[in-house]
């Protein structure tokens, strides 16, 4: 069995850490027959260096890299890429193969829905408004995909306001796009973060949908009740939807080495 080292971005913030578990103890439950190895680029333990020093000790001639990010940016294109270069050198004996990022998957689009909907609102209702918070980067290529979400988080239900925002750069804020989304009719808004894990981020846009929600005549601020006017859900997390598009990106990168005649997985 090829290994699958899941690699997640790490953070100061031990939720975060806590969450990425949380999400691999899903995917072990759900696909038991798999070898998986949770792993971080930076600030949490244990290191994808690490992970794969592992696993060419056990003698291992192949594993896979999955990244557990939502977009193909620099963590994906620099930092993993690097990581593996220098593994090859260390360990000659083992090839490192680096999956798909995990991107806009319908099924974890699915998985965004089903946190809105775990807020209390209804997907019939018309009158809900929707706005997804990336976290931004500096490629305007990667911030127009996210608009994607919208579009196919909105397909499957009766609302009929979304907007994309982002938390960092790359465009409209959560205020924004929160004011925008009552402007046009939304009674209530939803704003879902398109992120694996809570953390500092998560925590700024709280704090801004807080002071709007008081803008828009709730005393007590944002918080998890369908009652309120601005209200901010869960991120994806340990959702089982996260686990199948982990094993999926997984298996195709397993398809990929085993098609190549020069090589047989270890």
């Amino acid at each position: 069995m090829v290994p699958l080292v899941a690699v997640a971005h790490g953070s100061r913030d031990p939720r975060s850490a806590h969450t990425i578990s949380a999400a691999v103890d899903v995917l072990r439950a759900r696909h038991p027959h798999l070898d998986v190895r949770p792993s971080f680029l930076d600030l949490s333990a244990p290191s994808t260096a690490q992970v794969l020093g592992g696993v060419a000790a056990e003698g291992h001639r192949d594993a896979v890299v999955v990244p557990l990010l939502l977009g193909s940016a620099f963590h994906a294109r620099v930092d993993l890429p690097e990581i593996v270069n220098r593994t090859a050198v260390r360990y000659p004996g083992l090839t490192v193969h680096q999956a798909d990022v995990l991107g806009i998957d319908r099924a974890l689009v699915g998985a965004v829905r089903d946190r809105i909907l775990d807020t209390g609102v209804s997907a019939d209702d018309p009158t809900v408004g929707v706005a997804v918070v990336a976290v931004g980067s500096s490629r305007p290529d990667a911030n127009r995909a996210t608009h994607g979400v919208v579009d196919e988080l909105l397909a499957r239900t009766a609302w009929r306001h979304g907007a994309t925002c982002f938390a960092t750069t790359g465009g409209a804020g959560p205020r924004e796009a929160v004011r925008a989304l009552r402007a046009a009719g939304a009674r209530r808004v939803v704003v879902a973060p398109w992120f694996l894990a809570p953390g500092l981020l998560t925590d700024r846009v709280a704090h801004e949908l807080a002071d709007l929600g008081r803008e828009f005549g709730d005393p007590h601020g944002t918080a998890v009740r369908p009652d309120r006017a601005v209200v901010l859900a869960e991120p994806i997390g340990a959702h089982p939807h996260l686990a199948d598009v982990v094993t999926a990106r997984y298996h195709a990168a397993v398809a990929r080495l085993t098609r190549d005649p020069l090589r047989h997985t270890g």
